[in-house]
């Protein structure tokens, strides 16, 4: 059962990963620019970022948490907009514009470090992913047993490092058509936050 813990950790994890961000941007830009290696530095140390935001963020989460489970309001708040956003990344259109990401760092470890700790979408994302996970009584706080801890944050490590994986491979095989790949990324992740809304919906109707 314990194992649970590792598997909501990458889940959580991958799928706040998925939007095309700064650190997605970094990856893709340094795989087609220079080779997946380099990309892979910044995708390690982007795992770390992410462990610690959302280290924080269960922290954030154990003040509002019994302020989510007394307003019920909040909860099908939290499912409209999770509808809301999925519906506009499927039906949103892929810009040309392509984005050239200047080389601010010399170390891409200390770009993929910096790009994913100095991001407040991201904090924001797991607060609000820690009330969900916590409404599906898994209970997960900074009091749950060290195992249990270091199993859920091993899978943060481990989805973040597989989402940018999956955008570095995914561009190498796609390197002429780029421009192509935010659309698809756009459509899977508006698909994957309108299936969960519909879950929280149907499990706050029961």
């Amino acid at each position: 059962m314990i194992i649970l813990y590792l598997v909501v950790g990458v889940l959580a994890s991958f799928i706040g990963a998925l939007p095309l961000g700064a650190s997605n941007i970094a990856v893709i830009n340094t795989t087609i620019n220079h080779n997946a290696k380099q990309a892979y530095k910044i995708a390690f140390a982007a795992g770390i970022a992410e462990v610690i935001l959302s280290y924080y963020a269960l922290h954030c989460n154990m003040v509002v948490r019994d302020f989510f489970e007394r307003n019920m309001w909040i909860q099908i708040m939290v499912i409209i907009v999770l509808m809301a956003v999925g519906s506009f990344f499927f039906f949103k259109k892929q810009k040309e514009k392509r984005s050239k990401n200047s080389r601010l760092f010399s170390s891409n470890y200390a770009t993929g470090f910096l790009l994913g700790i100095l991001n407040p979408p991201v904090l924001i994302y797991w607060v609000v992913a820690f009330g969900i996970i916590n409404n599906n009584n898994l209970m997960l706080s900074l009091n749950s047993p060290l195992m249990a801890l270091f199993l859920f944050f091993t899978g943060v490590y481990l989805g973040k490092l597989s989402t940018l994986y999956l955008y570095s491979k995914f561009s190498m095989s796609l390197k002429s058509k780029i421009d192509n790949v935010g659309l698809v990324i756009h459509k899977i992740t508006g698909v994957l936050l309108v299936v969960i809304g519909l879950a929280q919906a149907v499990k706050l109707s029961l």
